[in-house]
């Protein structure tokens, strides 16, 4: 959990200027377009920044992130990833945009330097796509070249939502520096399979015979099918584990696949049915 105070190096009751003062200095100190920057203490400034000069984000982050000094950090669903650490985001966020003119005229010399816009945008992956991971090209507009086509490398098991951000992909401008390009991933659901953590999970419906006696079924995994072995006195709700059919961990190991056996007992019983069954009960079954 990070203290934004600390890394500002600002005490709790640091009043507004005070913030801005310190950010402007450790900006201009880590800028990484700056000779002799440090890229990622100026996104870790920049991400405190971003919480503690809005009223709204303080009050959450004094509330939820931090018990006392060193204890920094969001909880409760509260996402610093949520603000984005890069300029581009300031007038969305409340930022001072004046301000930080004056604090990129001072990194470069006194040069006004423009940056392009941040692009956002959607892709959607198939479930096996999200596992194995996959590419996608994605078509953006730029005020120096109206459209560009880029690749995006999606990494396996991404999650449902989760952001994808290609530094200096996104708009160019000129003699300015380019934006950035964040990408939103949407994953389709799978008819049977779901994904938690690098292992996959699937429900398996059984007979009562097969759960009895045992059985082997046929099921559909992402690597295709593959025949698996019910034992014999399975109960209703026995996992059974398949090794290395789950999601990439690298490039040698993948996590299992999870088979929850359900008993599938009948709603109704013919006359021959239920007399076998009387028998059973007979035998202590």
């Amino acid at each position: 959990m990070k203290d934004y105070y600390k890394i500002l190096g600002v005490n709790r009751n640091a009043s507004e200027d005070e913030i801005k003062k310190a950010f402007r200095k450790l900006a201009h100190a880590y800028h990484p377009d700056k000779s002799g920057g440090d890229e990622a203490k100026f996104k870790e400034a920049n991400e405190a920044y971003a919480v503690l000069s809005d009223k709204k984000k303080r009050a959450q982050y004094d509330q939820f992130g931090s018990a006392g000094p060193g204890a920094g950090g969001f909880q409760g669903g509260f996402n610093p990833n949520d603000f984005g650490f890069d300029f581009s985001g300031f007038s969305q966020q409340g930022f001072d945009v004046g301000d930080l003119g004056d604090i990129l005229s001072s990194i470069f010399g006194g040069r006004r330097v423009r940056r392009g816009r941040d692009i956002a945008v959607d892709i959607e992956l198939s479930f096996q796509e999200a596992i194995f991971g996959a590419q996608r090209k994605v078509l953006i507009n730029s005020k120096v070249v109206k459209q560009k086509e880029v690749s995006i490398s999606v990494p396996p098991g991404i999650e449902d939502g989760q952001m994808i951000r290609l530094s200096g992909m996104g708009e160019t401008l000129e003699g300015g520096l380019p934006g950035d390009l964040y990408v939103k991933v949407h994953v389709r659901r799978h008819s049977y399979l779901r994904k938690e953590g690098y292992n996959l999970i699937m429900d398996l419906s059984v007979k009562m015979t097969e759960a009895m006696l045992g059985s082997e079924r046929k099921i559909g995994t992402l690597d295709g099918e593959i025949t698996l072995k019910v034992p014999s006195g399975t109960k209703h709700g026995t996992i059974l584990r398949v090794k290395g059919k789950g999601v990439p961990m690298d490039l040698n190991k993948r996590g299992d696949l999870y088979v929850r056996t359900l008993i599938d007992i009948p709603d109704k019983l013919s006359k021959d049915q239920k007399k076998l069954i009387e028998e059973l009960k007979k035998q202590g079954l």
